[in-house]
């Protein structure tokens, strides 16, 4: 399934391209994300607690930046092992261009999962990805703008 959505967040573009790589801002946005380490200038280390149906997994993960061009876009893969519930993996492409006093994110996301996972259906597992995209960007706009409203 592919996501897609988008935000006008009220900072400008250099100061949304440096929250976006921030891991506190991050740990505050994931939904159920409980640790999160910077190991590199594109790669992070973090532990979330996902529900979807009746599963209720602990993943231990990385995400990594690809195709990074600051402070215009890049390219976010995750791939995270949930132990007996199964595994996720997922990309989101990240694009940022200047809009009237702020700056437009626009985003693409797929998610893939097996194991257990796999097993509640790809309707259940498509909506929960879809949710967790929404709630991630939804909370990282009202994070960094300061305001619970901010969200498009």
């Amino acid at each position: 399934m592919e996501m897609t959505g988008e935000q006008i967040i009220p900072l400008p573009q250099s100061a949304t391209w440096d929250a976006l790589k921030d891991p506190a801002i991050l740990k505050d946005c994931i939904p159920g994300c409980e640790t999160i380490e910077q190991l590199s200038d594109t790669e992070y280390q973090l532990t979330m607690t996902a529900k979807v149906g009746p599963v209720n997994a602990k993943f231990k993960g990385r995400m990594t930046l690809s195709d990074v061009a600051p402070p215009h876009s890049y390219t976010l893969l995750f791939e995270g092992q949930g132990g007996v519930a199964g595994f996720a993996r997922g990309q989101a492409s990240v694009l940022l261009t200047p809009w009237d006093a702020g700056t437009r994110l626009a985003y693409t996301a797929k998610a893939t999962v097996g194991g257990k996972l796999a097993q509640v259906g790809s309707r259940l597992i498509d909506g929960v990805a879809k949710k967790m995209a929404e709630q991630f960007f939804t909370a990282f706009n009202e994070r960094v703008s300061g305001t619970p409203d901010a969200a498009c």
